[in-house]
Order: structure tokens, then sequence, then C-alpha cells
């Protein structure tokens, strides 16, 4: 499998924000623009803690099976697989989500004084906080899973990456 690269998820945050904050503008000018979910940070938060509980199991029975600890359980090849691609994919969704959610935060800053638009421009900050969160993780995860003897590199992203 090939390492996520930095510049992809950034470059979707960055797409996605700039087309979602025109159409949030079009939209508020046509009419009334749909609220941001209070649940949207609660569920990406939910992700990142997810992500975050496999990729610290994964690291701790790794690390007692390189310790050759007795009784030591280590970690299924497909198990591995399996979290490293769920990983990836909710950093790229994460990503998406992140840019389309700050986008339309850009556009709710010009609306502050109205409290319902303020209260939609913090969740808004939060969703951009909580989807960074699951980007975060998703990578720790993806550093967790590759091998020892792959070659490190994290400057051009490409590798594989395995369990």
């Amino acid at each position: 499998m090939k390492l996520l690269r930095i510049r992809t998820l950034i470059g979707l945050f960055l797409a996605a924000g700039v087309i979602s904050w025109a159409g949030a503008r079009l939209w508020d000018s046509l009419g009334t623009l749909p609220s941001i979910p209070v649940a949207a940070p609660i569920v990406l938060a939910a992700i990142a803690a997810v992500l975050l509980a496999t990729a610290l199991s994964f690291r701790s029975r790794l690390r007692a099976q390189r310790e050759r600890r007795p009784g030591a359980k280590g970690v299924e090849p497909l198990m591995a697989a399996r979290a490293l691609v769920f990983g990836q994919a909710s950093a790229l969704v994460a990503s998406l989500v992140c840019g389309v959610y700050g986008g339309v935060g850009v556009f709710l800053l010009s609306l502050l004084e109205v409290p319902a638009r303020r209260d939609q421009a913090i969740h808004a900050g939060f969703s951009v906080l909580a989807g960074a969160a699951v980007v975060v993780v998703a990578l720790f995860l993806e550093r967790v899973c590759k091998l020892p003897e792959d070659s490190d590199d994290s400057d051009s992203g490409e590798g594989t990456a395995t369990a």
C-alpha cells in the first residue's frame, strides 16, 4: 500500500474549502444557508478516538512482539491492513469534511453578529479541529503499521505500508 501524502490531504482540504466558501456565498445570496449539524464534531471526534485506540493497541502489541515478551499477542496482518485502510479512508474523507466546514466557517465569520450564525461558525470550527484530529491520528496509525524494514520515505510519501 502507498502511504498517504500530506500534499494530497492539504490539496483536498483547500479545494473543498474554496468550493464550499463560494457555494455558501451563493446559497446565502439565494436563500437561507442550512445550519451546520451539532453532531458533526462529535462524530469526527469519535472516529479519531477509535483510530487512536487502534493505533495505541497495535503499537503496544507490536512492541511486545518485538521484545519477545512471553505471552505477547501479535497483530494479525489482515487486521492491520483493514485498520490501515480504514485510517487512510478516514483521513481522506476528514480532509474533505474539514475543507467543507472550514469554507462555510470562513463565510460565517462575516455574519458573527447574528447569534445563530455565530453558533454555526463555532460548530464549523470544532468540526475542522475534530477533522484535523482524525487526519493526525490516521497518519499516526499509518506509521504504527509500517514495517520496520521499510525505508523512510516521509518526504516523497511513497512506500509500502502494511502490518
